[in-house]
């Protein structure tokens, strides 16, 4: 779908903790093709709907699954996953079926996600199995005048956590770290960037994300500490740990190298963009 072909596209926006997006949906060849810079226009807040990212969601490629999510960024680029961003479509799949409760599984560029639905039609709780995390070894990276002490951590997208544990939480240090990192060049494909701290019981989670920039919250950020932290033996495997972000609490479990996250999805609005 380009930008020349759509005089009145509908669309649906969600938010989950404070990271929002717009939904569209397009057949599965549109899906590959939808333009970036429309989605751009779309995210824009001043002269658009105003969102972090468009979520394009078609007929899923394979059957038995509930459809197919792409993601595409405000500024245009293409992340391989999105852990809020799976939770408001799955909130959405279930809207469109007018159903309280929703389970199956949805495509994602990083593989098919199982996600469960519990709620209504503005809101409800999702969980999601966000699969296999991956980590790489600790390491010093020479930054802005500093060492920093990282973990590259996949969870279907690239991030590098800061560890260890921030004795103070300054959202100025991710910041100013954040898009340094992002386009260093260790990382290659670009990377997101989360500073955590401990809060009693839960994490406090401060994400820079790649494409983005500072966010109210990153489901996939939030999966990639608790991940990162449970290697280092500071949070207990198979455990739910409550993550707070700057939008709201996300609860996270890693079992057998595998991430479970739960948390919100909410409904906006709808309407037509032309």
């Amino acid at each position: 779908m380009t930008e020349s072909m759509t005089l009145a596209l509908p669309f649906t926006k969600y938010e989950g903790l404070g990271n929002d997006f717009v939904v569209v949906d397009v057949s599965l060849a549109d899906a590959q093709a939808f333009d970036v810079g429309l989605a751009s226009r779309l995210c824009d807040r001043r002269r658009g709907v105003g969102a972090d990212g468009v979520l394009v969601v078609s007929p899923p490629s394979a059957a038995g699954h509930l459809a197919r999510m792409r993601v595409i960024n405000a500024d245009g680029s293409v992340p391989e996953m999105c852990g809020n961003g799976l939770r408001c479509v799955a909130l959405h799949l279930a809207r469109q079926r007018g159903a309280s409760a929703l389970e199956g599984s949805v495509e994602t560029d990083a593989g098919a996600r199982p996600v469960v639905v519990r709620g209504d039609a503005t809101a409800a709780e999702v969980t999601v199995d966000m699969g296999e995390v991956g980590l790489g070894d600790e390491r010093s990276v020479e930054i802005a005048g500093e060492t920093v002490r990282l973990v590259d951590v996949n969870v279907g997208n690239p991030h590098a956590v800061l560890v260890p544990l921030a004795a103070v939480h300054e959202r100025a240090r991710i910041e100013r770290l954040g898009p340094i990192l992002e386009r260093h060049p260790s990382f290659p494909a670009g990377v997101n960037v989360e500073l955590v701290s401990r809060e009693g019981t839960a994490l406090r989670v401060t994400v820079w994300e790649r494409g983005v920039g500072f966010t109210e919250a990153c489901g996939t950020g939030a999966c990639a500490v608790v991940a990162a932290l449970t290697a280092r033996g500071d949070v207990e495997g198979g455990v739910e740990t409550t993550v707070r972000l700057p939008g709201g609490e996300l609860h996270i479990t890693m079992q057998r190298g595998r991430a479970r996250m739960r948390g919100p999805a909410r409904y906006v609005f709808s309407g037509v963009f032309s």
